[in-house]
C-alpha cells in the first residue's frame, strides 16, 4: 500500500464510516481495512495517517487503536495471519518513539501501547536502539519539564519492564534485565529526584491540583519501574543509592498535596495509587533484603501506621490501604515481629485496622446484590486475597504466628464487642454480627490434607447454637440476607464439627433458604447442602445417608429446581452441584425420578440454546448421568422412560451442532446403550450410521466420548456389526485413530471391544489388514504407551481365540514374523505393564504362549522361550516402582494447535471395566501350575533352559513361587 493522497482518502473515510452509528456503512469500512490489511505497508500506511495533522482527531485515534491491533495480530506470525513484513518493520521502528511524543494524551496511550506490542517480541535483542532512544528523550523532556512527553515515555517503559515481575527467571531474562539495568538506572533516579525538586516547588507555591496531577503520575510510573527492576534480584546501582530511595519513599507516604487530596475528584485516588506503589516496593525489600532494609523499618512502619488508620477508616482507598497492610503483614512474619508485641500496638490493629476493615461497607452490599457470582468468588472460593476484609485477616494471623495467645484473646474480645452492639440494636447494628461471624471464619485454620477446621476464638458448638442457630431458624428467608449467608457460610465451613443430630435438626430450615430470592444465600444453602452430604466419619463412612435426606428429599428437590428459575440462578453452578450431590446419595424412587429427569431435561433444552457457564453445564451432565445410573440400575423398566425425555435433547444437540455438548450427549448415550437388554431397540442404530460417518470424528474433543459409545454398541449388538459392511467401517475408524500417537489408546480400545464381542469366524478374514496397520505404526512411530497397547491387544486376541489363531493370523503378513516382534518388543516391554487387570491378562497370555505355542515348544526356540520367562517372573515378581521406569511420552504437538473444545469425562457415566480373564483369580499361580505341567511331560529339558536364560533374582523368585504353591519344575 503506497502513501499517496489517494491511500490517505481511503483510509481516512475507512475509519470515519468505523465510527458510524449505522452498521451498514459500518460493516462496509470494517471489511475494507480487513482486506487492506493484508497488503504490504499496510501498518506504515495507518501510521502515517496517525501522523497526519490535517486529519481530524477523531479519525486518527480510531486508526491509532486499528494500528495497535494490526501490530498485535500481525506483528509475530501466526497460522492464521501473514507477519508484517521485515522492511515495513523497521520503518516502523522509526518512527514510533517521535510520533508517539509528540501525539495528543489519547493517541500517545494507543501508539504508547503498540509500542509495548513490539518491545513484547523485539526489545531488548532485535531492536537496541529504542532504549537508548526513548532515554535520551526522557532527559529532554524532563529538563524541560514536559511532564506529557516524560509520563508517555514511562509508561511505555514500565509496559515493556513488567516481564521481569512475571517470567521465570531463566539466563535469558538476567541477560535482558542487566542490558536495562545498565541502560536505565541511573536515568530513573535522576527523573525521579528531578520531579521530586519540581512538586517541592510547586506544592510549596500552592500550585493548583491540574500542574500537580502529571508530577504525581510521574512518581508513580517511576515506582512500578523501580518494581520491575528490583523484582528478581537486587541490583547492585540500587544497594547503592539505598539511602537516596527510600528517604524519597518515605517523604511520599508522610506528605500531603491538599490541592489533588482536598479538591474533590479522583485526585486523592490519584496521590493514593503513588503512595500503594512505595508500599508495594516496601513490601518487596522488607521480604527480599530484610536485612539491608532494617534501618528503614521502624520509619516506614510509623509512615504506614499513619497513613492506615486514616485510610481504614474511609469507605474508598482501597488499593493503599490492602497495600498498607500487605506491607505490616510482612513485618509481622519476619524477625522484626517484635514491633507487633506491645499490648496497646495489638489493641490498636484490632480497633483502628481490622474491625473498620472488616465491617461491611456500601461497595459490599452492592456487590452482594448485584454480581453474586463475583461475591462468591471472593466470599466462598478465596479469590478476595487482595480486598480490604481477607487482608486485614490476614494481618492478624501474620501476628499470631509468634503472638497467638494475645491475638485470639484480642480478637475474642472484638468478637463479643460485635455481638453485644448486634445485641443492643438488632436491626440498626447488624453488621457488627456480621463481622463477629466473619472474623471466626476467616481466621479458623485448615488442617492440613483436609477440608476440617478449628478455632481457638470461641467454642464452635456453643457460638454455632447461640449465633448462627437463630439466623437459621429465622421464618423470614429473605431479611438480613448477608447475615443469613454468613450463617450458612459458617454452618458450611464448620460441618465436621457440627453433630449429626444437631445438623439434622437443621436440614430443612437450610432447604427453606433455597428458596430465598438472593442469589447469594440460595448459593451457599445450595453449597451447604452439597458439602454436608459429603462429610465422611472415621473409616471413610458417609456421615449422612439417603436415609437422612428422605423425609424431605422431595421439598429438596423442588426446592432446588425451583432456585433455578430465579432471575441471574438460570445457570447456578451451586445449585446444580447440589442436585448432582443430591441424586448420587438419594433413594431414588419413581416418584423422585420422574419430575428430576423432566427438570434436568427443561434445563438442558434451554441452555442447548446458548451454553454460557460451563461448570454449570459439567454439573448439569453429570446429575443426569448419576440420576440414569442410579434410577434404572434399581428400577430397569425406567430405561425406555428416561429414553423418551432424553432423546429429544440428545437429537437436538446433534442436530443444532452444540459441539461443546458433542462429548457429553455420546458419553450419555453410550450409558443409555449399556442399560439396554439386546435386542437394541431400532432408534439407536440411527446414532450407530452417524457414529459410523467419518465426519464424526474428525474433532480429537470428541473422540474418547465416541469410542466409548461405540464400545457399548460392539457389546449390546455385536451381531448388527456383521451386517451391511459396518465391521469395515468400525475397522476404518481403528485405523484412523491407531495411526496417530495422540488417539492411537482410543483405536486399542475399539479394536479390544471388536475382539471381544466377535468370534473368529467374523473378525479372521480382516486380520492381516489389522496387523498390517499395527506393524506399520510399530515400524514408523512406536511409542512406549503404543507398544505397551500392541502387547495388551495381543494378550486379549490370545486369550479369546487361541495361541494358534494368533500365530497363524500374524505370520500370514510375513512368515514366522511373530517370533522376531516376541523377541524385539513382547519380552522387553512385557515388565513395563501396569493395572492389575492387565497384568493379568498380558501375563497369561504370555504363559499360554510358551506353554502351548509350537512356535516357542521348538527345541530351536530355547532361548526365546527362556526368555519370555524370564520376562514374565519379573511382572509378577517385582514392584511396579522397580520394574517401569518409562520415559514421559512427547505430546503430538501438530494436531493440537489452535482451540479446541476438550474431552470432558463424566464420572457417573464411567464404564466399568471388564475382565477378560474372570476364571483365572492367581496369574502366579497359574505360570508356576503351567510350568510344572509341562515340565511334566519333558523332564530335565526345562530346568537348564531357566538356568540358563533367567536372571539369578528371578531365578530365585521362580523357586520361591514354586514352594509356595507347593508344585516344581522337573
Amino acid at each position: 500500500m503506497e502513501w499517496n493522497p489517494q491511500t490517505l482518502q481511503f483510509l481516512s473515510q475507512c475509519f470515519l464510516d468505523t465510527l458510524s452509528p449505522l452498521p451498514e456503512p459500518r460493516r462496509r469500512a470494517e471489511s475494507n481495512l480487513a482486506e487492506a490489511a493484508d497488503s504490504p505497508n499496510y501498518g506504515l500506511a495507518v501510521l502515517r495517517l496517525v501522523a497526519e495533522p490535517s486529519v481530524d482527531e477523531q479519525i486518527r485515534q480510531a486508526a491509532a487503536v486499528n494500528f495497535k491491533n494490526h501490530l498485535r495480530a500481525r506483528w509475530a506470525p501466526t497460522p492464521t495471519t501473514s507477519s508484517i513484513p521485515d522492511p515495513e518493520k523497521d520503518q516502523i521502528k522509526a518512527l514510533i518513539v517521535s510520533l508517539m511524543l509528540s501525539a495528543s494524551p489519547r493517541i500517545q496511550s494507543q501508539l504508547s501501547e503498540a509500542l509495548a506490542l513490539i518491545g513484547k517480541h523485539d526489545f531488548p535483542t532485535s531492536w537496541p536502539a529504542l532504549l537508548p532512544e526513548l532515554c535520551s528523550n526522557l532527559d529532554v523532556a524532563s529538563k524541560a519539564s514536559d511532564y506529557g512527553s516524560v509520563n508517555g515515555i514511562l509508561a511505555t517503559l514500565n509496559s515493556l519492564f513488567k516481564k521481569f515481575r512475571y517470567e521465570f527467571k531463566t539466563n535469558e531474562l538476567l541477560i535482558d534485565l542487566k542490558y536495562c539495568l545498565d541502560h536505565f538506572a541511573q536515568p530513573l533516579l535522576e527523573v525521579f529526584d528531578r520531579t521530586v525538586g519540581v512538586i517541592k516547588s510547586v506544592v510549596t507555591s500552592g500550585g493548583v491540583a491540574a500542574n500537580i496531577r502529571p508530577l504525581i503520575e510521574s512518581q508513580r510510573l517511576c515506582c512500578r519501574i523501580f518494581y520491575s527492576l528490583n523484582f528478581q534480584d537486587l541490583p547492585e546501582f540500587f544497594e547503592n543509592n539505598m539511602d537516596k530511595w527510600m528517604s524519597e519513599f518515605k517523604d511520599i507516604l508522610t506528605a500531603k498535596y491538599p490541592a489533588l487530596e482536598d479538591g474533590g475528584g479522583d485526585g486523592l485516588t490519584l496521590v493514593d495509587g503513588l503512595r500503594a506503589a512505595v508500599c508495594e516496593n516496601i513490601s518487596l525489600y522488607m521480604e527480599k533484603e530484610e536485612e539491608l532494609f532494617q534501618k528503614y523499618l521502624s520509619g516506614f512502619v510509623e509512615a504506614v501506621w499513619s497513613l492506615l488508620v486514616v485510610a481504614s477508616a474511609s469507605a474508598s482507598r482501597d488499593r493503599l490501604t490492602v497495600t498498607a497492610i500487605k506491607f505490616l503483614t510482612t513485618v509481622s512474619t519476619s524477625v522484626h515481629h517484635t514491633l507487633f508485641a506491645r499490648d496497646d500496638i495489638l489493641q490498636q490493629i484490632c480497633q483502628s485496622i481490622v474491625i473498620p476493615n472488616v465491617m461491611l461497607r456500601d461497595e459490599d452490599e452492592e456487590l452482594f446484590d448485584m454480581n453474586y457470582v463475583e461475591f462468591i468468588r471472593r466470599d466462598m472460593e478465596g479469590s478476595d486475597l487482595d480486598t480490604r476484609r481477607r487482608i486485614a485477616c490476614e494481618l492478624l494471623k501474620g501476628i499470631a504466628t509468634n503472638y497467638k495467645e494475645q491475638v485470639t484473646e484480642r480478637v475474642s474480645s472484638q468478637i463479643n464487642n460485635c455481638l453485644a452492639s448486634f445485641a443492643e440494636n438488632p436491626a440498626v447494628n447488624w453488621k457488627h454480627k456480621d463481622c463477629a461471624i466473619y472474623l471466626v471464619v476467616s481466621l479458623a485454620t485448615k488442617k492440613a490434607g483436609g477440608s476440617s477446621v478449628s478455632t481457638d476464638l470461641v467454642d464452635v458448638e456453643n457460638f454455632f447454637g447461640s449465633v448462627i442457630v437463630p439466623e437459621l431458624r429465622s421464618q423470614d428467608v429473605n431479611g438480613y440476607p448477608m447475615l443469613k449467608a454468613g450463617a450458612l457460610k459458617f454452618f458450611t465451613m464448620f460441618r465436621i464439627q457440627i453433630s449429626k443430630p444437631f445438623a439434622l435438626a437443621l436440614f430443612p430450615d437450610v432447604v427453606r433458604f433455597l428458596g430465598s430470592d438472593s442469589n447469594v444465600v440460595h448459593s451457599y444453602a445450595a453449597s451447604c447442602i452439597e458439602k454436608l452430604l459429603l462429610v465422611k466419619d472415621v473409616g471413610g463412612r458417609a456421615r449422612y445417608t439417603s436415609a437422612d435426606i428422605s423425609p424431605f428429599l422431595l421439598v429438596l428437590m423442588t426446592n432446588l429446581f425451583s432456585a433455578l428459575e430465579k432471575p441471574e440462578s438460570e445457570e447456578n453452578q451451586y445449585i446444580m452441584k447440589c442436585i448432582m450431590r443430591v441424586l448420587g446419595v438419594a433413594e431414588i424412587s419413581t416418584e423422585v425420578a420422574s419430575p428430576c429427569i423432566t427438570g434436568l431435561t427443561t434445563v438442558l433444552n434451554r441452555v442447548c440454546e446458548n451454553p454460557k457457564n460451563p461448570i454449570f453445564n459439567h454439573y448439569l451432565f453429570e446429575a443426569v448421568a448419576v440420576l440414569v445410573r442410579r434410577a434404572c440400575e434399581r428400577n430397569p423398566s425406567l430405561v425406555p422412560a428416561f429414553e423418551s425425555s432424553l432423546f429429544p435433547s440428545l437429537q437436538m444437540i446433534l442436530a443444532k451442532d452444540v459441539t461443546e455438548f458433542f462429548p457429553y450427549a455420546f458419553q450419555l448415550l453410550a450409558q443409555l446403550v449399556e442399560l439396554n437388554r439386546p435386542p437394541i431397540p431400532p432408534h439407536y442404530m440411527q446414532i450407530f450410521e452417524i457414529l459410523l460417518s467419518p465426519e464424526t470424528w474428525k474433532k480429537s474433543a470428541n473422540v474418547p466420548a465416541l469410542v466409548r459409545l461405540l464400545q457399548s454398541f460392539l457389546q449390546k449388538a455385536p451381531h448388527e456389526l456383521n451386517r451391511e459392511g459396518r465391521l469395515t467401517h468400525v475397522l476404518g475408524i481403528f485405523n484412523k485413530l491407531v495411526s496417530s500417537p495422540s488417539t492411537d489408546e482410543q483405536g486399542f480400545y475399539v479394536l479390544n471391544t471388536v475382539i471381544e464381542n466377535l468370534g473368529y469366524d467374523v473378525i479372521g478374514p480382516y486380520m492381516s489388514h489389522v496387523w498390517a496397520s499395527l506393524f506399520t505404526r510399530l515400524q514408523n512411530s512406536r511409542t512406549v504407551k503404543f507398544v505397551k497397547s500392541l502387547l495388551i491387544f495381543m494378550s486379549l486376541f490370545l486369550v479369546k481365540h487361541g495361541p494358534q489363531h494368533l500365530v497363524d493370523s500374524v505370520n500370514a503378513v510375513q512368515p514366522n514374523i511373530l517370533p522376531v516382534i516376541l523377541e524385539q518388543f513382547w519380552v522387553p516391554n512385557l515388565k513395563l505393564i501396569t493395572g492389575s487387570i492387565e497384568l493379568k491378562l498380558t501375563s497369561v497370555a504370555s504363559t499360554r504362549l510358551i506353554c502351548e505355542s509350537p512356535i516357542l515348544l521348538d527345541p530351536a526356540a530355547g532361548g526365546l522361550w527362556g526368555k519370555m520367562v524370564d520376562s514374565i517372573v519379573t511382572l509378577l515378581s517385582r514392584p511396579e516402582q522397580d520394574r517401569v521406569e518409562e520415559e514421559p511420552e512427547v505430546p503430538d504437538f501438530g494436531e493440537t494447535v489452535g482451540y479446541n473444545a476438550t474431552f470432558v469425562h463424566l464420572y457417573n457415566a464411567g464404564k466399568k471395566e471388564e475382565d477378560p480373564l474372570k476364571e483365572i483369580n492367581d496369574p502366579k499361580h497359574f505360570l508356576v501350575a503351567s510350568l510344572a505341567n509341562l515340565s511334566a511331560h519333558s523332564p530335565g529339558r526345562y530346568p537348564q533352559i531357566i538356568s540358563e536364560n533367567l536372571e539369578p533374582a528371578n531365578q530365585a523368585a521362580l523357586l520361591q513361587l514354586c514352594n509356595s504353591y507347593n508344585l516344581s519344575i522337573v
